[in-house]
């Protein structure tokens, strides 16, 4: 399908080279030699690793002579332990760079093990806190190739991995500049067969990234411009993507909306990520579902000070009223259309999380990008009325 869609072809090159378009998993070969990648080592997730779409990208890898091993040991919510399989992994086949292929946990993994493989401190000591990146070796970071296969994460335009620490249950962010992927391959026909609730609970993922980078208080021209535009694209495509799977526009436009959330929460998240951090840690719930899940409540928290923010949102979403109130009034119809639950409990989270889960939010770097500032007993109240559906 590589020229049936020529006006759903690009190259871009913000904010690293991107090969966008159906079709262009073909070019993985030209991608890894752009790269500076000869001996890779092909990160995916268990769900992933027997797929066709897997087995398509081993195949054309083989027949342009690039010899290849796979890493698949990924859990949903990526750990320590994967981590250290992937490192052993890497450092036993001599490779010299990583191909990270699939959703967020796949990406993740595959972009820290390129990044620890030629460190010496433990990966905890890069987490996304003051200039602690300063710390690593630039010389001992690999160099990345990303495709991704899900719409949601937009791990595949960023800076960061997130992977979570043992020693407290807590999900720790990792940054550094050059984790970014010297090449993305983003073809839309990689998500075609994605199941309908997993391209809801991605894409409201991507809407939670954008929709903070919006609020964020923190000074980033650009990257509002993007969060503006990929919300459009949300509002449009999202629920045809979840009705119609192999709709190429639809799944184009929600990889774009991916990777333009991705882009703009340079400029900060908020109380939703914070919030759900400690559930994917502590009961294991979809990053995505989660923040799809507890974006109303953190919104009307915040009400006061994004009214203005909420507003102009919906003079260029056009929604009914152009008010800050039609903007939550969109978000609740659209998960009711694509099927998010209410509440938490109803993803399997009860209120005795909250002594535990309340200062794990207060300490999450996403945290000091909310709107209004939140301690944990903030957060005891939102993760009650999250649990108990007051909205």
């Amino acid at each position: 399908m590589l020229d049936q869609y020529p006006s759903l072809r690009a190259n871009w090159s913000y904010p690293t080279a991107v090969r966008f378009g159906p079709g262009r998993i073909v070019e993985l070969p030209e991608a890894l030699k752009a790269a500076g990648i000869g001996h890779p080592l092909f990160v995916t997730d268990p769900g992933l690793v027997n797929l066709p779409i897997v087995i398509r990208a081993l195949d054309i890898l083989k027949r342009a002579g690039f010899p290849v091993a796979v890493f698949s040991k990924v859990d949903g919510n990526p750990t320590l332990q994967n981590l250290d399989d992937g490192l052993v992994a890497y450092r036993g086949g001599g490779h010299d760079g990583v191909i990270a292929f699939g959703g967020g946990s796949g990406m993740d993994i595959g972009k820290l093990v390129a990044f620890m493989s030629g460190q010496k401190r433990s990966v905890f000591d890069f987490e996304d806190r003051e200039d602690w990146w300063t710390r690593a070796d630039p010389k001992g970071i690999a160099p990345v190739v990303a495709v991704p296969t899900t719409a949601g994460t937009g791990s595949e335009v960023g800076r960061a991995a997130v992977v979570t620490d043992p020693a407290d249950h807590t999900k720790k962010i990792i940054f550094h500049p050059l984790m970014l992927p010297k090449v993305v391959i983003a073809d839309p026909e990689l998500t075609f067969d994605l199941p309908a609730k997993v391209t809801a609970w991605t894409g409201m993922d991507a809407l939670s990234h954008n929709l903070e980078a919006w609020c964020s208080p923190f000074f980033h021209p650009i990257g509002e411009g993007i969060a503006l535009e990929g919300m459009r694209l949300i509002k449009e495509w999202l629920p045809v993507a979840v009705r119609d799977g192999r709709n190429v526009e639809a799944r184009a436009f929600m990889l774009a909306a991916s990777s333009m959330g991705a882009a703009a929460f340079q400029k900060g998240l908020g109380g939703m990520h914070a919030m759900s951090h400690p559930c994917s840690s502590l009961r294991g719930t979809h990053h995505g579902l989660t923040n799809a899940v507890v974006m109303p409540y953190i919104l009307e928290h915040n009400r006061f000070a994004i009214d203005g923010r909420l507003a102009a949102l919906a003079r260029y979403l056009n929604l009914p009223g152009h008010s800050p109130q039609s903007v939550i009034e969109w978000i609740l119809q659209l998960r009711a259309t694509i099927g998010i639950p209410n509440t938490l409990k109803e993803i399997g989270v009860d209120e005795d999380i909250i002594p535990e889960a309340a200062p794990m939010a207060e300490k999450d770097p996403s945290t000091g990008g909310n709107p209004v500032p939140l301690k944990a007993a903030d957060y005891e109240k939102l993760y009650r009325k999250a649990i108990r559906g007051e909205l």
